[in-house]
């Protein structure tokens, strides 16, 4: 039998959802309950190879494609199916190395979904701040990251980070085994009543901008 589209993830423990849920891609991507997904890759090559995403059952979720050919590094969300989601990338010629996320494979402005950039030039830990595409004054975040690949875990917060509201997680697993075959894991926890495929875009962008491959904003 074909894999659906979108499996849903199997479910963990059972919080209190948030009030009003968080839906940027999409309503199939709520859950009433925390959704654990587990990223598994290559110690150091992160950003620069394709992956997928599964649950911790071990069904596949999501693939991340990558396309380097262009002006514009560019990042591909895509279904178990393989069809594309989302794609992200990355706006050349700004000072706070931003990233922008459309609908399916458009680039035009009317399937922008939101922008992520930096919350300032220089850092010592890594912030990012997250605005939606009807937010045109970009004077308060939408969302905000706090952490990162090198902190070896992040939060991520509704609005400026100032209301404590997390809605999902980051950290790296490591054990013996990955340790022999040279990958490390990657659980992201996305909170009940939150697009966890709109999270998962977010941690991509997150993989991004960390690794700056190029140096140049």
């Amino acid at each position: 039998m074909a894999q659906p589209s979108n499996p849903v993830p199997a479910m963990t423990t059972t919080p209190i959802p948030l009030e009003r849920p968080v839906v940027v891609i999409g309503p199939q991507y709520l859950a009433q309950y925390p959704v654990d997904l587990i990223i598994s890759t290559k110690i150091f090559t992160f950003g620069e190879n394709d992956f997928s995403i599964k649950d911790v059952n071990g069904a596949l979720i999501f693939k991340i494609k990558s396309k380097f050919m262009s002006i514009h590094d560019r990042r591909f969300l895509k279904d178990a199916a393989g069809n594309t989601i989302v794609n992200l990338r990355q706006k050349i010629r700004t000072a706070h190395r931003r990233w922008e996320a459309f609908r399916g494979e458009s680039t035009d402005e009317k399937d922008l979904l939101f922008s992520v950039r930096k919350s300032s030039l220089f850092q010592m830990k890594t912030q990012l701040d997250v605005f939606l595409a009807g937010n045109k004054s970009e004077e308060v975040p939408d969302f905000k990251i706090k952490g990162g690949w090198m902190e070896s875990s992040c939060t991520i917060f509704l609005g400026d980070g100032n209301s404590k509201t997390i809605i999902a997680q980051m950290h790296r697993g490591h054990n013996l085994q990955t340790a022999l075959l040279d990958t490390e894991n990657f659980a992201v926890t996305t909170y009940p009543n939150v697009d966890y495929a709109f999270i998962m875009a977010l941690v991509v962008v997150l993989d991004e901008i960390n690794n700056d491959r190029s140096g140049v904003d």
